[in-house]
């Protein structure tokens, strides 16, 4: 019974809405598939996060247009499905690739990621590469390990250094007694005693000072005029 064109119309309306999201798919085709391998497919698809539809070639192009996979719909001949996702890529081609080994009446055709086309050898190649969730572990593990290793050196020192202060502490290796004193600081060089009578000495001299002193204004000694006197008597000329 051929589609009239309304209902065509919401085909392609409502295929167009389903893959407007999507970031990848992978086109295949069957010969023979009984409706119980059907079911079971579609399982496997809708178990890896992703959709499944058998599509009419035209109405696959229209619906495909100005999404992310949109190459991969045009010019398709022959009996074609899509199964699709906006999830994990990897996943999809893993579940796929897994089913397909043991139906053989099931075979691909090309896929497409992020807007390029891939063949049926990069579909292999993509399901035996690591999904995200791995990714996700491992990267987490890298992330945490240089953080893991860290802690540990760092409980290990302190444990370290426990055990020697404890031993030290055992071993009486902290006590005063081995502490080495701290270097004597020599006391200044006392004064050397005075000599016996040195006193007495200078006692004497100041005494004999005071006494040669005389006080300004004093009269000088009689025996100083005669001793002038005299002198001017020395100087008259001596008769012959």
């Amino acid at each position: 019974m051929a589609l009239t064109r309304a209902v065509k119309a919401d085909k392609v309306k409502k295929l167009a809405g389903d893959l407007e999201g999507s970031t990848s798919a992978i086109i295949g085709t069957f010969v023979g598939l009984t409706a119980s391998k059907d079911f079971e497919l579609r399982k496997a698809v809708r178990g890896a996060g992703g959709s499944y539809h058998v599509v009419k070639n035209k109405l696959a192009a229209r619906a495909g247009q100005g999404t992310k996979i949109e190459a991969a719909l045009q010019g398709l001949k022959g009996v074609n499905s899509v199964a699709y996702t906006s999830g994990d890529p990897v996943a999809l081609a893993k579940a796929l690739s897994t089913w397909v080994k043991d139906n053989a009446e099931f075979t691909f055709k090309l896929g497409i990621i992020d807007g390029k086309v891939i063949d049926v050898r990069e579909i292999a190649e993509l399901a035996t590469m690591p999904g995200k969730e791995e990714l996700f572990s491992k990267l987490l593990f890298l992330i945490n390990s240089p953080a893991q290793r860290l802690a540990t050196v760092i409980n290990a020192t302190g444990r370290d250094l426990a055990v020697v202060i404890n031993q030290g502490v055992e071993k009486e290796k902290f006590a005063a007694s081995n502490v080495p004193a701290a270097p004597a600081v020599e006391a200044p060089a006392a004064a050397e005693p005075a000599a016996p009578g040195a006193d007495k000495v200078a006692e004497a001299h100041e005494v004999e000072s005071a006494a040669g002193e005389q006080p300004s204004g004093a009269e000088q000694p009689e025996n100083s005029t005669a001793s002038q006197g005299g002198e001017a008597a020395s100087t008259d000329p001596v008769e012959g």
